[in-house]
C-alpha cells in the first residue's frame, strides 16, 4: 500500500492570491536551511509559530496589521504585517490561506476579527497544532516588499513557507518573510 503524500505549500499559489506578478513582491530562491544566515535560520528553520520566534528575536510582543483580507470558498485569505509593540517597526510580512472549517468557531471568529496574530490565537486557545516547514527562501525585495520593509528595492531577506495542522488536519498555509536583519 502506497503512503499518502502529505499536503505541501506552494509558493506560487500563495503569492498569486494577492499578486498578479510575484516579482512585485520579490524574487524567491529556495535555500537549504543550513545555508540560511544564522539570524534568519533561528527565526525561520523550526517547527514552531513565527509569532513566538519573532517575539523572542525582538524581545517584545507583536501586533498584526491586516493589509488585505477576503474569503474564497472555504478559505480565509489575508496579507499581513507583524509590528513590534515597542516601536511599531515592521518585523514580518505574511500571506495566509486558512481552511475555516478546520477550526472551532470561537478560534475562527477570533482570527477573522483581525486583532491578534494567528499563531497567538492558536496558542491561546490550546489548539493542538503541528507546524510543518515546507521551504526556506532567499527573497530579493520587489517594489511592494521594499516599501513595506522601508528598505531599498533589491535588498535581500529570508522567508519560509509552512503548513500548520490543527487537531490533525492541514488548516493553514503560510508564506512568512522576515524584515532584513540589517534594518534593526
Amino acid at each position: 500500500m502506497a503512503k499518502a503524500t502529505p499536503p505541501t505549500v506552494e509558493l506560487d499559489e500563495l503569492t498569486a492570491l494577492f499578486y498578479e506578478s510575484q516579482e512585485d513582491l520579490g524574487t524567491f530562491v529556495a535555500v537549504p536551511p543550513e545555508t540560511c544566515p544564522a539570524p534568519y535560520r533561528a527565526i525561520l528553520a523550526h517547527q514552531s509559530h513565527m509569532t513566538v520566534a519573532v517575539e523572542k528575536r525582538h524581545g517584545c510582543s507583536v501586533d498584526v496589521e491586516v493589509l488585505e483580507a477576503r474569503t474564497s470558498g472555504p478559505h480565509y485569505l489575508r496579507k499581513i504585517l507583524l509590528r513590534r509593540q515597542s516601536d511599531q517597526r515592521v518585523v514580518q510580512f505574511g500571506i495566509v490561506r486558512l481552511a475555516t472549517l478546520a477550526l472551532q468557531p470561537q478560534v475562527r471568529d477570533e482570527i477573522l476579527a483581525q486583532r491578534i496574530p494567528l499563531g497567538r490565537v492558536l496558542i491561546d486557545h490550546n489548539v493542538m497544532r503541528q507546524v510543518q516547514l515546507s521551504g526556506i527562501w532567499q527573497v530579493t525585495c520587489g517594489p511592494e516588499l521594499a516599501a513595506l520593509f522601508s528598505c531599498p528595492q533589491g535588498h535581500r531577506c529570508f522567508g519560509r513557507t509552512a503548513l500548520i495542522y490543527c487537531d490533525g488536519e492541514p488548516a493553514v498555509e503560510l508564506l512568512e518573510i522576515v524584515a532584513p536583519e540589517d534594518l534593526f
